[in-house]
């Protein structure tokens, strides 16, 4: 709607055309004169053709939609344009022409991607329910439940106020709408760029509020929903407004360009297709011109621009193996910048989007990219969930049971709609939502399963864990990543494979410190609905989180909590029952190495005639017998009492020091100190010393300390090299 406007910023090209008057259409499509308007609104003056005929004004969507839906019904088309332009009958746009010309173009657009004959019925409607007396009961009534629902959706959209004050709440409220059918979005996204084509009778400061939230909403919209077409288009006209100067001086370098005698990407090209010719690989060779946008881009990277900076080769096929066999033949043939190759085939983007991306270098050093994708992943490329048509229609074999589920929704549209209910408040699901569509790359991590996961670029471990597990992610506690340990801090990058460690305790806590790694709307809302409903268990974990920052910050590994509970006085250093080859003589084991049975063992005499045993790995062996110091024989006797030293590795979670305390006791260790490292990296090391009844308890003492949620490995502390 909002057709308050008339005259174009700037000619550009028919929907799936490259952007820009001075760039060629886009390949595969005939290329159509851009709808006139005058004559469009002289067709629409004369009135609806008689029944059964079709008017003349729509022919353009009719020959638009035949292209890609030959056996089309016609007859929804023809009612819709008779009931639209009747009810429109008499309002004007500010240009002059009838306003039954917004509609129509809107509609061209759509059928210019291949939108289905429902979305195009609806599209010509959906102006009818806000601006005149045609009731949504009317439209169900005439075109089914499922137009109605569409009209319905854009009629919703349309209320949409963009001011700053209204902004969350009914955005919050399109996208509601918009999520329960991606061709409610199609349908705006025609409007907005039939309405950004046409904006110049607007006022300047108009211009520049449409053209910013265009920029900052829709056109990041656009690009999740893989409509390229429009969203390429839309960036240019934005550009245009916002950027008169800098838009000027591309153009001026595109048209520079395009008057070269030499031509890189054409030379380039026709090397393509000899190369395929001699492989016997049937396919379509075609320039790309870059948009305007993406020259801008291009310039600010590299500076002074080169020809193969303003365009690129795309090759069509007909099957995904034949893809890779240009791929194969073009890197074999000729100098293939291997740096530059990316596989969307095998791993597609978010928003649908599959080709193999590859560059090969010329002898003069331009480097010329190449993109590589069949006939449907190139139709798809362009117009998204537009050209997969009714995501709602049952496939052949299916039978209809009336449900409805969408298989094309991409996977971010789905999580949107999933944390946008569990948002607290319009303001914050405003301001998530600016910054997950300011993330313009995603990056895919895998699965152990063979699964993959859709996250935006700089998103860590904990935004794994949530978008896997939505609200059970609560339970984990740590993962690792490409087989290795890592915390849950730990940034992802693409193609990693991330393995989440589960906790099984169904009350687990989220902790606080995860907000600063979470970078996805879905963790950062689940985890802060989380705090929210359970103030008093968050302030207990920023209380814990003091008193063991406290406590430990000035205190090395190896000094006791002054804190601890006291060592028993009724707690003997224990012997094993250690034999040593020196009558008389006490045995005492040493603490630089606390060993057990059975470890192996050797004895030392110090001063007052005692012995004292180390592992023979302890370092302090290793000095003493430098220093000419005597061994005497020792070895365990029957009785197996030990104390000995355990070092517990783990992940930063609430109440893991409890949890730890308690497994341990369960297994008849005494604790005769503790001391707890400051955390780092959101990974804690706990040191004990532990008294034991017998010594063929240590091994299920430590598999108990392994059990606990979080903690991923326990083990004897490593012999310090201390004296005896």
């Amino acid at each position: 709607m909002s057709a308050e406007a008339t005259n174009s910023v700037t000619p550009g090209p028919m929907p799936g055309a490259v952007s820009g008057p001075v760039t060629p259409t886009a390949p595969r499509r005939k290329a159509r004169p851009r709808i006139d308007l005058r004559r469009l609104g002289r067709a629409a003056l004369l009135g609806p053709a008689a029944r059964g005929r079709l008017p003349d004004a729509i022919s353009h969507v009719v020959e638009a939609h035949r292209a890609h839906h030959p056996d089309a019904d016609l007859e929804p088309l023809r009612r819709a344009y008779v009931l639209a332009e009747s009810s429109h009958r008499g309002q004007m746009r500010k240009s002059g022409e009838p306003y039954i010309t917004h509609p129509l173009a809107v509609t061209l657009i759509l059928a210019e991607l291949g939108a289905e004959t429902t979305t195009l019925t609806a599209s010509l409607l959906h102006d009818t329910v806000e601006d005149t007396d045609v009731t949504l009961d009317q439209v169900r009534d005439q075109f089914g439940e499922e137009v109605r629902f569409l009209v319905d959706g854009v009629t919703k959209l349309e209320k949409v106020d963009y001011g700053a004050a209204a902004e969350p709440e009914t955005f919050r409220k399109m996208l509601v709408a918009t999520g329960n059918d991606v061709r409610v979005m199609s349908i705006k996204l025609a409007d907005r760029l039939h309405n950004m084509r046409t904006l110049g009778v607007m006022r300047p400061e108009k211009q520049e509020r449409i053209a910013k939230v265009t920029r900052d909403v829709l056109i990041p919209l656009a690009e999740r929903l893989g409509v390229q077409a429009l969203k390429t288009e839309l960036e240019d006209l934005v550009f245009a407004i916002l950027h008169p100067e800098e838009y000027a001086h591309t153009r001026e370098l595109i048209v520079r360009n395009a008057a070269r005698a030499d031509d890189p990407l054409a030379e380039v090209a026709d090397e393509v297709r000899g190369v395929l010719r001699e492989a016997d690989i049937a396919a379509e060779v075609l320039i790309r011109p870059r948009h305007f946008v993406s020259v801008h881009r291009v310039s600010r990277k590299r500076g002074r621009l080169r020809g193969s900076d303003f365009g690129r080769v795309l090759v069509l096929v007909n099957e995904d193996a034949d893809c890779y066999g240009v791929l194969g033949e073009l890197h074999t043939c000729m100098k293939p910048v291997v740096s530059e190759f990316k596989d969307f085939i095998a791993v597609p983007k978010f928003n649908l989007y599959q080709s193999l991306h590859t560059a090969v270098a010329r002898e003069d050093g331009q480097v010329v990219e190449v993109l590589i994708r069949t006939h449907q992943m190139h139709k798809v490329a362009e117009a998204g969930v537009v050209a997969l048509g009714n995501p709602y229609a049952p496939a052949p074999e299916d039978p209809a049971d009336g449900e409805r589920v969408d298989p094309t929704r991409p996977g971010w549209l789905s999580r949107l709609l999933d944390w946008q209910e569990a948002a607290p408040d319009p303001d914050h699901f405003w301001s998530t939502l600016r910054e997950d569509l300011a993330q313009d790359r995603e990056i895919t991590v895998f699965r152990p399963d063979g699964g993959t996961l859709g996250l935006p670029e700089g998103a860590t471990c904990v935004d794994a864990a949530y978008a896997q597990y939505g609200e059970d992610a609560h339970a984990c506690i740590g993962a690792r990543v490409n087989g290795r340990l890592a915390t849950l801090s730990t940034v992802l990058r693409d193609g990693d494979t991330v393995q989440l460690l589960m906790g099984q305790d169904p009350a687990s806590e989220p902790s606080r410190e995860w907000l600063e790694h979470a970078h996805t709307p879905a963790a950062r809302i689940a985890i802060q609905r989380w705090l929210t409903a359970h103030p008093a268990q968050a302030e207990s974990q920023q209380s814990e989180t003091r008193i063991a920052e406290d406590r430990t910050a000035p205190r090395p590994i190896g000094v006791p909590d002054p804190d601890a509970a006291p060592e028993h006085p009724a707690v003997r250093p224990g012997t094993g029952h250690v034999l040593a080859d020196l009558p008389g003589a006490t045995v005492r084991l040493a603490r630089c190495c606390t060993p057990v049975p059975p470890d192996e063992i050797t004895g030392f005499a110090v001063r007052g005639g005692a012995v004292t045993v180390h592992r023979v790995e302890c370092a302090a062996v290793a000095r003493m017998k430098a220093g000419g110091r005597a061994e005497v024989g020792v070895r365990w006797g029957e009785t197996a009492e030990c104390r000995v030293t355990l070092v517990a590795e783990s992940f930063v979670r609430p109440h893991l020091l409890a949890d730890l305390t308690e497994a341990m006791a369960s297994e008849g260790a005494e604790i005769v100190s503790a001391t707890v490292e400051p955390p780092t990296q959101q990974q804690v090391r706990h040191t004990y010393t532990v008294q034991l009844p017998d010594a063929g308890h240590l091994p299920a003492l430590m598999r108990a300390m392994r059990n606990v949620a979080g903690v991923y490995d326990v083990s004897r502390a490593q012999p310090q090299p201390q004296g005896g």
